[in-house]
């Protein structure tokens, strides 16, 4: 039973929308669509966005829109309230990602620092330098990804180092060598100021004449296929960093959801400590590199996201599709 009145449920519910709007999605797609209810918050997947090249299970997709239902339940529960959340609610709606509700009031130590990060959280792509990240964050982050229903796999023997090293890296020159691929990388990157989703140039490596193809041991995903981008064109991104396997027992629509969420409490935690992040998932976007990354790494479980963690100069902002783009306000719920 809920303790609110209508009109804080609706402003609660909106509060959680605008805030789902800052979640990351892949190449900054924002594939969502996000319709208030009289009672629920309701979060779809706009397929629309979805990439049909890198992504056609919709795997990615997917756990950008886990990411955006954390979002939404550290937003209610830093107001104080029990978010209620049915993950995948209707079997006839598959688009239908989550429903979320307001429950009684309640106290989640730490969500107000979450929903602070929030607005500081990014994808930073810049060099990292070679400070460690303590051991003892990298448990309290294991945690976290394990309250969410994934696990965490830190990337620390020097055995494992090389096997990701090794495989990212042919992972990312197969997609390299796919037009289609490039194609689609070319669409969703930009240097356009007007563009409110994609990649921004002034967040990618220099690619262009001139620049030493590919230098980095592992790689950062080159999105800069037209010689756009701002930043140095070679990060020191290696084996020898800070690399966290986020890994499921389900490689389907649920645990897909199950990992964004996992993926943003882990983010916003290292946010909240001055931590930035960057995922680097072609090793495991790519079938045979994925499969090879589980037999030698060991896993029992399906790899989602690796991650790359460390402290570097701040970077931009990510741009956000304007709320009246994804938010859409239907009253009561149809009946299903």
């Amino acid at each position: 039973m809920t303790t609110t009145t209508v009109s804080t449920t609706a402003a609660l519910l909106h509060r959680a929308a605008m805030r789902a709007m800052r979640a990351p999605s892949i190449h900054n797609t924002q594939p969502w669509k996000f319709v208030l209810r009289e009672d629920a918050l309701e979060i779809w997947a706009d397929r629309s966005r979805k990439l049909k090249v890198l992504d056609p299970r919709g795997r990615q997709m997917t756990i950008s829109l886990g990411c955006a239902v954390f979002h939404a339940r550290v937003a209610i529960a830093a107001a104080g309230y029990e978010a209620l959340v049915r993950r995948l609610p209707d079997s006839s709606h598959p688009d239908l990602i989550a429903r979320i509700g307001i429950g009684r009031e309640s106290h989640w130590a730490g969500s107000s620092a979450l929903d602070m990060a929030i607005d500081h959280r990014r994808t930073n792509r810049r060099a990292f330098s070679n400070e460690p990240v303590p051991s003892k964050l990298i448990t309290d982050l294991d945690y976290a990804a394990r309250t969410e229903g994934a696990m965490l796999f830190p990337i620390v023997s020097p055995e494992h180092r090389h096997v990701v090293t090794e495989l990212s890296a042919l992972a990312d020159k197969a997609e390299r060598s796919d037009p289609a691929y490039v194609n689609e990388i070319a669409q969703w990157t930009t240097d356009d100021p007007r563009r409110t989703d994609g990649v921004q140039a002034a967040s990618v490596p220099y690619a262009g004449d001139g620049a030493e193809p590919h230098a980095d041991p592992l790689p950062i995903r080159s999105f800069d296929v037209r010689g756009m981008g701002w930043l140095p064109p070679v990060t020191g991104s290696d084996g020898n960093q800070c690399l966290l396997l986020f890994c499921t027992h389900e490689d389907n629509a649920r645990g897909w959801l199950r990992t964004g969420e996992a993926l943003e409490h882990v983010w916003l935690r290292l946010t909240e400590q001055g931590f930035w992040a960057s995922p680097l998932t072609q090793v495991i976007e790519v079938s045979r590199t994925n499969d090879r990354l589980r037999a030698e790494l060991g896993l029992t479980t399906h790899p989602e996201v690796l991650l790359r963690v460390g402290r570097a100069p701040e970077t931009v902002p990510t741009r956000r599709r304007p709320a009246n783009d994804v938010i859409i306000h239907a009253g009561v719920p149809d009946e299903r």
